[in-house]
């Protein structure tokens, strides 16, 4: 598999959520958005990733100064997301492999679903490879127009669908795969377009037919993957998906969850074997627990804390006492 670019649409503001912190900083279980996307692109071996800011540059820099070595682009106007990775160009000049887009505000991204899109692009020699998912609300969603053939004809934004296309089910929840030359080449094509006179970037999947280079839909994710966040119930309703999916996990390495709807783990909290989390407890990023401790009931453990093996923690006991 050749090289890989990753970029990360960063710009937007918090405006629907009422907020003046950057959107992306905004925190799902213990981690800022940003930071999930960040990581699946790492994970599906992206050499270079590009994130492209605009409100409150200085705070999403700030917070990542630890995190990798991120490029940063600037958005100055915030023109649509073509515009954003057209701002990209300068940075990718002369660079010849696979061009991850993906949007920063969509944390519960996989890296198995980045590494298919690079895996389809590649074994098709398509310009651009995409994913697609079917909801049973598309509301807010650009709909996928497919041809006779089944094939990728175009992508509608919301907006701009007909009385028949807003009926479509499946949808496009800004996962793609490009091969770098004929991205920017296309988005040089790119007009303006919708009430706003934004370029879409999902007009290069016409540009890129009409100009006879393959466009291919056939990576599909689950719904649960395609849930972005513009609004505090959006942030909420993310947060407990991602909850769900990291006690799944721990779960699935031996952990007893007594009571997973009253139990609260942060992201890159660590359990072993045998431990059990009873109700209303909360393991905070970055804690450390051993095999076969007793968490809870009514329990906190902070990110900085270490559990030995064995150890119990909740209202009549402290990290470090023996069970």
């Amino acid at each position: 598999m050749g090289e890989t670019a990753a970029i990360i649409l960063a710009a937007g503001k918090s405006t629907r959520m009422l907020s003046d912190r950057p959107k992306v900083l905004h925190e799902i279980c213990g981690r800022p958005m940003l930071s999930y996307s960040v990581g699946a692109c790492t994970l599906a071996g992206a050499d270079r990733i590009l994130v492209v800011v605009g409100h409150g540059k200085a705070q999403v820099q700030e917070r990542f100064t630890d995190e990798g070595d991120l490029a940063w682009i600037e958005q100055k106007e915030q023109r649509g997301t073509g515009h954003a990775v057209l701002c990209c160009r300068e940075a990718l000049k002369g660079f010849v492999g696979n061009v991850l887009v993906i949007a920063g505000d969509m944390p519960m991204i996989r890296r198995e679903t980045l590494a298919s899109l690079n895996e389809v692009r590649e074994d098709s020699g398509d310009a651009l490879s995409m994913a697609t998912a079917l909801l049973d609300d598309p509301t807010g969603y650009g709909r996928i127009i497919r041809d006779e053939s089944g094939s990728l004809a175009a992508i509608v934004e919301q907006s701009d669908c007909d009385a028949e296309q807003r009926d479509i089910r499946e949808v496009n929840p800004s996962f793609y795969c490009f091969e770098a030359q004929r991205l920017f080449e296309s988005l040089e094509r790119l007009k303006p377009a919708g009430p706003k006179g934004e370029y879409y970037l999902t007009d290069v999947v016409g540009h890129l037919r009409e100009a006879g280079h393959g466009v291919s839909a056939r990576v599909q994710v689950a719904p649960e993957e395609a849930r972005g966040i513009n609004s505090r119930l959006d942030l909420a309703l993310v947060n407990r998906a991602m909850q769900d999916r990291i006690q799944l996990g721990l779960m699935g390495e031996g952990v007893t969850i007594v009571d997973p709807d009253n139990t609260w783990i942060e992201s890159d909290a660590t359990l072993g074997r045998e431990s059990v989390v009873y109700p209303f407890s909360m393991i905070e990023a970055g804690a450390m627990i051993g095999d076969g401790c007793r968490i809870g009931p009514f329990a906190r453990v902070r990110g900085s804390d270490v559990v030995e093996d064995g150890v119990s923690v909740g209202p009549d006991s402290a990290i470090g006492a023996p069970k």
